[in-house]
């Protein structure tokens, strides 16, 4: 399959009700915000996480493989492609002919969606390169600041024979009562050519973004959902415009006559859709 022809950003609306939806383990798991203005953030390595995770649920078949997965032995994998095109591999180097390194980084590209996606640096003892994804995104951040909560939980069971007669333990659980999260996002049709993203793969990403969270329920991360997926497609693989204008033109605003606002219809979200730039286009993949 070909590779995608077309630059993409995107802004990307999700939201948590009494969860967690990215805890700090430097900070005793506490959901993670800026210091300075209290938003919180899901970072973009937990959102990637997601992704994989439902590609994986989802999809079967040669080319739709995880390279990042629990438990992974990356070696054993690089080691796999050097089998399969009966290469020797040589400790810590790519091979010194230039058409047998760029064919041992194009096996891993073909073999794992999240390569051809995200990209991976693969310079290990079993050196298969380094590729930089198409698809990138940013921190997600609150629009509001959020106010975690610390839960007391206990344990009505004991672990040990000895432990039987003593006291259940106690626990803690943090969480968001409530946080819409802005995230944007960025495809880029130049970097796609190197790694073989193709249409088949973007519609896929689109449908995980869509659908992850619903298999991705967990009592530590409470009720999340994905709201709004608003995609600027461009005429050409540069690009048509600036990232950072197009996303101007998505406006997240708390009702003023909301005092508490618990969920997701308590904010306007409006898209400028006129005078767009010459071959911009706006997608709209979740209403």
């Amino acid at each position: 399959m070909s590779a995608i022809q077309n630059r993409y950003d995107f802004v990307y609306l999700f939201d948590v009700q009494n969860g967690n939806p990215n805890g700090d383990p430097d900070n005793g798991n506490m959901p993670r915000q800026e210091t300075q203005s209290q938003m919180g953030l899901v970072t973009d390595v937990c959102l990637k996480r997601k992704v994989r995770n439902y590609v994986q649920a989802s999809k079967n078949g040669p080319n739709h493989n995880i390279y990042m997965q629990e438990r992974a032995v990356l070696n054993r994998l690089h080691g796999e492609a050097y089998t399969d095109l009966k290469i020797e591999p040589v400790a810590k180097k790519l091979p010194k002919e230039a058409e047998k390194a760029a064919a041992v980084t194009k096996w891993m590209c073909d073999r794992f969606y999240d390569i051809r996606t995200f990209g991976a640096v693969m310079t290990t003892d079993v050196n298969c390169g380094q590729v930089r994804g198409p698809v990138q995104m940013t921190f997600a951040e609150s629009v509001e600041p959020i106010t975690p909560q610390e839960i007391t939980i206990t344990r009505s069971s004991v672990t040990n024979e000895r432990d039987a007669d003593k006291e259940r333990t106690m626990g803690r659980k943090h969480i968001v009562p409530y946080a819409l999260y802005r995230g944007h996002g960025f495809i880029s049709a130049s970097l796609a050519e190197r790694t073989g993203f193709s249409d088949a793969d973007l519609a896929l990403f689109w449908d995980a973004l869509n659908n992850m969270f619903e298999n991705d329920r967990s009592a530590a991360r409470g009720l999340m959902g994905a709201h709004r997926l608003i995609v600027f497609k461009h005429a050409t693989k540069l690009g048509n415009a600036q990232a950072q204008k197009l996303f101007a033109r998505v406006k997240v605003v708390p009702k003023p006559d909301v005092a508490l606002r618990r969920r997701y219809d308590d904010y306007d979200v409006t898209v400028d859709a006129s005078s767009l730039p010459p071959g911009v286009e706006i997608l709209e993949l979740i209403v």
